[in-house]
């Protein structure tokens, strides 16, 4: 195996998505030097590669998140409040969301996530704290007992390969690459009942039943315009193809209903007078009536809809052949539910197809229109020291006792117990959580000392995962782990042994709060 070279940090930050950003700032501003790795050109993961608008919860815009998610969500509007002509209005609105979408309080462009991303980390990067390597993925990871001692990554450009050493690993990669490689214990696709005792989990484990993927593909419209695409390789599949779970193709106006997930929902692709959901406002990024002028042709949306939903299989601990094919499928899929939108759809008028729909590359920076990396919402996750389970967060399940409170909290959250479609079983959820807390235990390993999860492969189970795997959630994991990989660095002492000694603990939890993180919810907040 031929080296290039060797790369030396005191924390080495596989996966350069969100909570692999944060982390990396966090360890950098406590003076310590990191080194970040990416697999695509872009950092940001799920708000820049992945073209996924932040999913928030309702009291986003007061509290629970951090300061430094707050510090983004800000600079995300003074971007644009002050780069672009918007109008007065739009210039003076302290909560100004861009695409006026109906899914998130603040929908906007991947391209200016990045940029606002990587201000926020240029201090660190240009005085040498993080060096990035982009283009790359772990290859291969030396471990002595319980302690990892490198991890080599490849680059995808050449081939190359480059063996990182360092005191602490965090694995922030989409999959939960790094916990594989480096033999962490660890679990992936659907628990059994006898596993967790969560009422929706299934009677018998299967690893191989996983969340959907989706490949997001940005389009602007051109009313009277034609940018109708060549018809996708697999376009007869994916236009035949019937869900278990519906009467209707999955390539209909036709889609699982949230409120009721056993019920279905139609939605259009317009706001109109029925009241029908519109898809293209549901995560549109840019209303082009905030701007001055002409400055956009037409208002531009990101296709992250369950009609492009892949659940044919699954791309971890899989074949690479199996791999490559569900992620091109799922290309396909996507590519296909725009065919089917220029050429077929139905049109409330009583047309079919909306010709003036734009693939629009230039918005996500790739020659076939697709987001650079697929959005991937469930990874390998660690066995823990502590998994928070459904009886943890759900509102029916805790009933009246509300937010559960852990002593060794690391950040809070909130989302419904969101889970798409799987694989194997085609079982999806929409369950109300109470707003829940990030326990420490969850992202300490039951084995390793020196390998953190810093993304959605914490200590949850696949039920879990669905509340916790949202944006800010998942830059409270990576900052709360880059905090404490440079508090056991600079204290000496391991991550398990903060969580164990009380005086270590309240100290890191004192770090945290020092440095913006809410550690709980307010007692008496209305739920």
């Amino acid at each position: 195996m031929k080296l290039l070279k060797h790369e030396q940090a005191d924390v080495i930050v596989l996966g350069g998505g969100i909570g692999g950003c944060i982390a990396s700032l966090a360890a950098a501003k406590m003076g310590l030097t990191v080194v970040l790795t990416e697999e695509t050109d872009w950092l940001g993961g799920q708000l820049t590669s992945q073209a996924v608008p932040p999913d928030e919860h309702q009291w986003i815009e007061e509290f629970g998140c951090t300061d430094t998610y707050t510090e983004f969500r800000e600079r995300i509007r003074q971007y644009y409040q002050t780069n672009y002509p918007l109008t007065s209005d739009a210039k003076m609105d302290r909560r100004l969301n861009p695409g006026n979408a109906w899914v998130t309080r603040l929908a906007h462009e991947p391209k200016v996530a990045l940029s606002v991303l990587e201000d926020m980390l240029s201090p660190y990067i240009n005085s040498g704290k993080i060096n990035v390597l982009y283009h790359c993925v772990p290859y291969d990871a030396h471990a002595v007992d319980d302690i990892v001692k490198s991890v080599t990554v490849e680059s995808l450009v050449d081939k190359n390969k480059f063996k990182l050493t360092g005191t602490y690993f965090l694995d922030a990669t989409e999959c939960g690459d790094l916990i594989k490689l480096a033999g962490v214990e660890y679990v992936v696709g659907a628990e059994s009942k006898a596993d967790t005792q969560e009422p929706h989990a299934l009677e018998t484990a299967d690893p191989t039943d996983m969340q959907a993927i989706t490949h997001v593909l940005a389009v602007d419209y051109i009313e009277g315009e034609d940018y109708t695409i060549d018809e996708p390789a697999q376009y007869d599949f994916w236009k035949g193809y019937y869900p278990s779970f519906s009467d209707s193709p999955l390539l209909s106006w036709n889609a699982v209903n949230s409120e009721d997930t056993s019920t279905m929902k139609t939605f259009t692709l317009f706001p109109n007078e029925k009241n029908i959901p519109s898809l293209f406002t549901y995560r549109r990024v840019i209303d082009r009536h905030l701007f001055e002028g002409k400055l956009y042709e037409g208002d531009i949306s990101l296709l992250n809809w369950p009609q492009n939903d892949y659940f044919l299989g699954p791309i971890i601990d899989v074949s690479d052949k199996e791999r490559r094919k569900h992620l091109e499928n799922a290309k396909q899929l996507s590519l296909s539910l725009l065919y089917w939108l220029q050429t077929e759809a139905p049109r409330l008028d009583g047309g079919k197809g909306y010709p003036g729909l734009r693939l629009r590359k230039d918005v996500l920076g790739t020659e076939d229109g697709l987001a650079k990396y697929p959005y991937i919402r469930e990874s390998r996750r660690i066995k823990a020291v502590y998994t928070v389970t459904e009886m943890d967060v759900s509102k029916e399940l805790r009933g009246n006792k509300r937010i559960k409170n852990y002593f060794d909290s690391v950040g809070v959250g909130s989302y419904h117990l969101d889970i798409h479609h799987t694989t194997v079983s085609n079982r999806t959820f929409y369950i109300p959580s109470y707003p829940f807390e990030i326990p420490l235990g969850a992202l300490l390993p039951v084995r390793v000392k020196n390998v953190l999860p810093a993304c959605k492969n914490i200590g949850t189970t696949q039920i879990t995962n669905g509340c916790y795997r949202l944006h800010p959630t998942e830059w409270n994991i990576g900052e709360s782990a880059g905090y404490l990989a440079a508090y056991a660095i600079l204290n000496k002492v391991t991550p398990h042994m903060v969580r164990e000694n009380q005086a270590y603990l309240h100290d890191y939890q004192q770090l945290l709060k020092e440095q913006g993180i809410q550690l709980h919810w307010p007692e008496n907040m209305e739920l």
